[in-house]
């Protein structure tokens, strides 16, 4: 495996191109000493479940995985919570609005971007919606759909991060009363 800065050259502060690998996830300047670690982007995905006991999916309109089942969900912007970041990738993605969004898992990932591996740090929430009869498919969503939990299957979603998010929900939700 390649390091995950490799494509990162040039020392951000000063230019260098003596930008060397510093350890698995950092990088450091011989010029200057800046060090630049390649901590993970932070990612969010919602878990929103109606009455009917059917999970909220979405098919993904872009690369990558582009046509698979996805979670709503999106990158966290910055000075914005995980909490905040997932309410406002479901209002993006369906038009749901979330009332609350609690904590559930996370799981790292490799996100393929503009031909670069990036590393993220996928945070999982359930979130309680008022009303779910509302959905509509926008920004990143070709489609949205309600699947009933018992029928999920995790190799049609195209993520591995969501895949094994769908596996753990699954589990995790045969044991709620």
């Amino acid at each position: 495996m390649s390091h995950p800065l490799e494509k990162f050259g040039y020392c951000p502060v000063c230019g260098s191109s003596r930008f060397e690998i510093h350890n698995f996830k950092s990088k450091k300047c011989q010029d200057c000493g800046f060090t630049y670690y390649g901590n993970p982007s932070a990612a969010n995905v919602a878990f929103i479940v109606n009455p009917a006991n059917e999970l909220l999916v979405v098919r993904r309109k872009k690369e990558p995985a582009k046509g698979t089942l996805d979670l709503p969900g999106g990158f966290t912007d910055m000075d914005e919570t995980g909490e905040e970041g997932v309410m406002r990738e479901v209002k993006e993605e369906t038009g749901l609005n979330v009332d609350r969004a609690v904590y559930v898992f996370s799981i790292p990932n490799l996100y393929r971007y503009s031909g670069m591996d990036i590393n993220t740090l996928d945070m999982f929430f359930r979130c309680e919606v008022k009303n779910t009869t509302q959905v509509s498919a926008m920004d990143d969503a070709e489609e949205a759909q309600w699947i009933p939990i018992s029928q999920l299957n995790a190799d049609d979603f195209g993520l591995r991060s969501i895949r094994e998010g769908i596996k753990r929900f699954q589990e995790l939700y045969k044991k709620e009363p």
